[in-house]
């Protein structure tokens, strides 16, 4: 059998990574899970910081994001707090549902929280309640608002 190493790193940008990033977002957007995703370009990724889980040196998992000052969040921070904005946390399917998801939040939020006082994140999720599931229920984030739709009319 197999040793398994699992590990979540933050990285640099460069080229194998940036093709690694953008050829799992189009796995993802075939996946059709969220409303309006589409796969990522170079413009999409850079400026973030980008964290990784990996097994055994293999790339199963991103999470990307960047430090924002609040502003008109006054319900839940004052204007000027520091935050980090997760823009997409993916996991490759056939590795969910083992904690990946979790431990690779869980390292971020770790790293991060010298540097921020909350983690943020939208999501445009067709399963909202696993999503709710995940980032309350088993990561204790709090809920802050939805924007919720209902086409009514023709097309």
């Amino acid at each position: 059998m197999k040793d398994t190493k699992i590990e979540v790193i933050e990285k640099a940008l460069d080229k194998a990574l940036l093709h690694t990033l953008i050829e799992m977002s189009r796995d993802w957007a075939a996946e059709k899970s969220c409303y309006g995703y589409r796969e990522n370009s170079q413009i999409d990724i850079e400026g973030n910081r980008i964290f990784v889980v990996q097994e055994n040196d293999h790339i199963v998992g991103y999470l990307f994001g960047h430090v924002e000052e609040a502003k008109n969040a006054n319900s839940i921070m004052k204007d000027g707090t520091a935050y980090f904005e997760i823009e997409e946390l993916y996991i490759l399917p056939q590795y969910r549902c083992m904690g990946l998801g979790k431990l690779l939040f869980q390292h971020v939020e770790k790293i991060v929280s010298n540097e921020v006082k909350y983690i943020m994140l939208s999501t445009a999720t067709k399963n909202w309640k696993a999503i709710l599931h995940f980032y309350i229920e088993e990561l204790g984030m709090e809920f802050w608002s939805a924007r919720l739709y209902k086409r009514v009319g023709a097309e």
